[in-house]
């Protein structure tokens, strides 16, 4: 085994690890970043969702353009740029609560009292500090597989992705862990203090890329930003791609509210002692479970026969993930744990969807591929995850609106007793979600349908 990772280049491994450690940096942020938004500086559910949509909208959108930069500007310079632009983000994200603390917005030394932010335009500047790390991690999404394609070979490019998908899955799963035992010594605080973890993640990534980082990928190589535009300008022309796009984009929402609704609505539901963070972690160890197994048991099958069962089985995770409002409100004492019902059955949900993904993302980028013009998949390819990009918009944006009309914040009212009146239907909010989900699943039934006549009209031409 380690005779075959000597295999690897310096730069292979460089970029792995710095991969590890900006995964880890961006996922303990953006698994709690919109308690953040509203927990630090205030922000209502429908903002804070606004804003955590539009920043991981172009997280998603801009890599490609980015990537073409990347091309231009050599593969190092590109990750110099971008680690800077994080850890600048990063550490803006924690600074920002103490500047705006020092001009006396609000005290966060007890118990979080706003005097005077919630009136205030400051609590603002954190649009920009958000866009600076979207640049960055755009950067990243294209540079390091870019990176790992061309410092591998045919003989041992699959092992080289295989090693990339464990470093992503690490250093998701370890970005989450750290949340919950910074909330437990401070508090909301935690959310706060999370930002400097992260700074430090992309700052040793940065000094790694300074000493370590020699590829032989050249500037000047690949697609120019004209040719970028003309493919995006196509693909928004072809009925058939953008239909795809726009039924996969209805998968993408639901899963989205790991990020979006979940954190929140388990912290009210099921109180303060719940752990958002590590319930997440359950999506990216299922998957990893799951993925090879599921991609060979569909082997025989179809692309969009997989995809299908996939995208059925979202509506049964947002069903689950309501259901823990349907049990009483006790902890169940499991022996050596207790839980609440909302969280136990909030987690099965997050496995369900996991498994849908395993049934759905390896197959999407090949029935993509298919359904591109001969000779084109490869730029076509850059472009079919612009449903990320509208899933984040209308997903965190719509999970904000829930939030506020089933699932308020207690904060905004004066007594335990009047919070429990707003939220008695708090798990209205997934039913929304497994109604997108369904009406996914079944156009993509009549998606298949639809192009299989239309294919088969043409054959007869």
């Amino acid at each position: 085994m380690f005779n075959r990772l000597k295999g690897f280049t310096r730069a292979f491994w460089t970029a792995n690890i710095v991969e590890l450690l900006e995964r880890g940096a961006y996922y303990g942020v953006f698994i709690v970043i919109t308690l953040y938004l509203s927990r630090i500086l205030g922000f209502t559910d429908v903002e804070a969702g606004l804003i955590s949509g539009v920043f991981s909208g172009g997280l998603y959108l801009l890599p490609t353009f980015t990537g073409a930069l990347a091309d231009k500007i050599g593969f190092k310079n590109s990750l110099l740029i971008a680690f800077t632009l994080l850890s600048l983000g990063y550490f803006g994200l924690g600074i920002l609560p103490t500047a705006l603390e020092s001009i006396g917005l609000v005290d966060y030394s007890g118990d979080i009292t706003f005097t005077g932010l919630l009136e205030s335009s400051q609590r603002w500047a954190i649009v920009p500090i958000m866009i600076i790390i979207m640049i960055g991690g755009s950067f990243i999404k294209s540079v390091i597989t870019g990176t790992v394609a061309k410092e591998t070979t045919e003989e041992n490019r699959a092992q080289g992705f295989s090693i990339f998908y464990m470093m992503v899955n690490i250093g998701a799963f370890s970005g989450k862990t750290i949340v919950k035992p910074l909330r437990d010594s401070m508090g909301d605080k935690g959310f706060v203090y999370i930002n400097y973890f992260s700074t430090a993640m992309t700052l040793i990534a940065l000094i790694m890329i300074i000493f370590f980082y020699k590829s032989s990928k050249h500037q000047g190589e690949g697609k120019t930003f004209k040719e970028i535009w003309s493919a995006l300008i196509k693909v928004l022309f072809n009925g058939r791609l953008i239909t795809l796009i726009l039924i996969i984009t209805g998968f993408w929402m639901v899963q989205h509210q790991l990020y979006a609704t979940m954190p929140k609505y388990v912290l009210r539901m099921a109180g303060e002692g719940a752990s958002p963070s590590w319930y997440a972690n359950v999506n990216p160890l299922i998957v990893v479970l799951t993925v090879t197994f599921v991609t060979r048991m569909m082997a025989s099958k179809t692309p969009l026969f997989s995809m299908t069962v996939g995208m059925f089985i979202m509506p049964l995770s947002a069903i689950a993930m309501a259901s823990g409002n349907w049990f009483s409100s006790g902890d169940i004492d499991f022996g050596i744990i207790s839980i609440h019902p909302i969280a136990i059955m909030m987690i099965i949900g997050i496995a369900l969807q996991a498994l849908a993904e395993s049934f759905i993302s390896p197959r999407y980028l090949q029935f993509f591929s298919i359904q591109a013009p001969k000779g084109e998949e490869g730029l076509y390819l850059g472009f079919s995850h612009l449903h990320s990009f509208l899933s984040s918009i209308l997903g965190f944006g719509l999970s904000g609106y829930l939030l506020s009309k089933y699932c308020p914040e207690p904060k905004l009212f004066e007594t335990r007793e009047a919070w429990e009146i707003a939220s008695v239907n708090a798990h209205y909010i997934w039913y929304y979600f497994a109604a997108i989900a369904l009406t996914a699943a079944i156009s993509l039934i009549i998606y298949g349908k639809v192009i299989d006549r239309l294919d088969a009209k043409a054959n007869k031409l």
